[in-house]
């Protein structure tokens, strides 16, 4: 079950792996989560340390949820994922140019994960492109359901 989409990304980036990571989160913005607080539309994932970290995903705190800590919205979060999946997206950030994005962040079996998919950037011919594509769809379900 989804929480929140970032439907931007695939305006703006060709994605061309999707992964699926643990997040690490304070007992504060769980609660705010389940509360669909939460945004990733201007969020993105770096590499430091051989570890990813999410920067800049908005968590809106709860005013009851939060009353003994001072939360922090826009905190940088650590991803989990297995070892050989981190070099594998180490390597293709580093030397092919692809940067990484939040996709998707979902309940799994009750564990709330973040969907990141291996992007590159759409020049913007090619986001007309897609744009007409899209359209032109539309427009041919409209005339098939017109007959």
């Amino acid at each position: 079950m989804s929480i929140v989409q970032n439907r931007k990304a695939f305006h703006d980036y060709f994605i061309e792996e999707k992964y699926e990571a643990g997040v690490v989160f304070e007992g504060w913005e769980v609660k705010a989560i389940r509360a669909a607080r939460v945004e990733i539309k201007e969020s993105y994932v770096i590499i430091r340390k051989g570890e990813l970290f999410l920067i800049g995903c908005h968590i809106s705190p709860l005013p009851t949820a939060s009353t003994h800590v001072h939360p922090d919205p826009v905190r940088t979060r650590k991803l989990l994922l297995h070892e050989e999946e981190i070099t594998r997206l180490i390597g293709k950030v580093e030397r092919a140019g692809y940067t990484l994005i939040p996709l998707d962040m979902h309940y799994k079996s009750g564990k709330i994960k973040l969907e990141i998919g291996l992007a590159k950037g759409k020049k913007l011919h090619d986001k007309r492109e897609s744009e007409k594509q899209k359209e032109w769809l539309r427009d041919k379900q409209r005339l098939m359901r017109a007959r």
